[in-house]
């Protein structure tokens, strides 16, 4: 399992601002900041990182929400933040019947979900 991750991002200000927004209704905060790095996570453990850097290729990373209307409201934050729609939140039977999420391109285009497994 991962214990954390991060990503570069080219504008660590306005990055930082947006996934303190999209990420709040998943219980995520600004927990750590050193040099340009921050770190968000829950119950005081920084998981997911900002490296203030040039970006590699954009990429893809999912948040899980243990239910679906914490997708819903991530999606809502997110767009607020200044996120790009790139899937709004509803059903993907393609990848199991239960699997609900959303899809917003960050500021740097990395594609950036919430997903909840779960059933209504």
């Amino acid at each position: 399992m991962l214990d954390h991750i991060g990503i570069t991002v080219a504008d660590y200000e306005r990055s930082k601002a947006f996934f303190e927004q999209a990420l709040a209704p998943l219980r995520y905060e600004l927990l750590m900041e050193i040099e340009g790095w921050a770190g968000f996570g829950v119950d005081g453990k920084p998981e997911f990182w900002i490296i203030n850097a040039n970006p590699a290729a954009p990429i893809h990373i999912a948040f899980r929400c243990p239910d679906r209307k914490g997708v819903d409201e991530f999606y809502r934050a997110a767009l607020a933040a200044g996120g790009r729609d790139n899937g709004a939140p509803g059903l993907r039977t393609h990848y199991h019947p239960n699997y609900y999420g959303a899809f917003i391109h960050d500021p740097d285009g990395n594609n950036i979900e919430a997903v909840c497994h779960d059933r209504e």
